[in-house]
């Protein structure tokens, strides 16, 4: 059911090999057809059954990025771990490129599970998943719905249907900016279409970032464009395509999170814009739920967004360990 695709051998991360685990690269599918690759790290000297943990994020980000770095560093904790391309994106199969779902990218997800849960050195009772950024949000979408899923744990999130439908802050959540909006990303569908190809939405400025613009936008740009370019990432070049992230607008992921009967760690930097994703999710997550014993909220002080994708003296990896292994069982 799986793609042959051409895949990069050398190491070309953004962060330098461990030589405590065993690297590779894997492919498996997902119920759409794509081919899905991932970097697999493996603990060196492994005698037994390992409880696994799926990676995923940031938004626009690919592997060999952040959550390439999440999976090698908990590798060397004693999980078997998965980085992966999502759809569209990477390495990954699916075409158009550069293209964004809600639903298939939740499968995306449930597909690394579908993975991880046949491999003979994989306990499958002892799964988990990590999100960053966009794909933190995912992952809570994803933990309500696939139950095989023991505990997840989200960094520095973004709800990405919040953000489409109502802009950053909530700024544009009224109907005639929302209408707005719908008229222009239609109005691209034409002109796409048209001319037989995707108009990009374009990826982070480059540097140095004018002085007047936001600092989440030079926190951004300094990730992507600076100190973790990657060839392949779409934020550190012509980003998603501008119709891209369209379906999001109508269709908001974290509906049932407060059904969610699993572990859930969120994590989120005191400074960074996207804090109140964080802290709202977790809200939602708790209200009126049964299962708020195994929730938990850690706000690290001082901290801003991409603080979370790569810095190691930020990064509570301590208490990820603890946390995944205290509830994968």
């Amino acid at each position: 059911m799986e793609e042959k695709l051409n895949l990069v051998q050398e190491w070309d991360k953004t962060f330098p090999k461990s030589e405590k685990v065993n690297h590779s690269k894997v492919t498996f599918h997902n119920r759409y057809g794509m081919t899905l690759v991932a970097d697999m790290y493996v603990p060196k000297n492994m005698k037994e059954k390992l409880p696994a943990i799926a990676v995923c994020g940031p938004f626009g980000a690919v592997k060999e990025q952040a959550s390439g770095l999440y999976a090698m560093n908990m590798a060397e904790r004693g999980f078997l771990t998965i980085a992966f391309d999502p759809s569209f994106t990477g390495e990954s199969s699916g075409t158009p490129r550069y293209m964004a779902s809600p639903d298939i990218n939740t499968e995306d997800f449930q597909a690394a599970v579908d993975f991880l849960s046949v491999q003979e050195n994989v306990d499958s009772e002892k799964i988990g998943i990590i999100g960053i950024c966009g794909w933190g949000g995912m992952a809570i979408n994803v933990a309500a719905l696939d139950t095989r899923i023991k505990a997840t744990v989200v960094s520095t999130m973004y709800d990405m249907t919040r953000v489409n439908a109502n802009g950053y802050f909530d700024e544009g959540d009224n109907e005639e900016t929302r209408y707005n909006n719908k008229v222009a990303l239609n109005a691209q569908r034409i002109r796409d279409y048209k001319n037989g190809s995707y108009e990009l939405g374009g990826g982070c400025l480059e540097l140095p970032v004018p002085e007047d613009a936001p600092f989440y936008v030079k926190d951004y740009s300094e990730y992507y464009k600076g100190r973790s370019y990657h060839s392949r990432s779409l934020n550190s070049n012509g980003g998603w395509n501008k119709i891209g992230c369209m379906s999001f607008i109508n269709q908001p992921i974290l509906k049932y999170s407060n059904e969610i009967r699993s572990a859930v760690l969120i994590i989120h930097g005191e400074k960074a814009h996207s804090c109140y994703f964080s802290k709202d999710a977790y809200k939602a997550m708790t209200t009126n739920s049964k299962y708020t014993d195994n929730k938990e909220l850690m706000i690290i002080p001082n901290a801003v967004h991409t603080d979370l994708y790569d810095n190691m003296n930020i990064i509570p990896f301590d208490k990820i360990e603890e946390f995944l292994n205290n509830n994968l069982k």
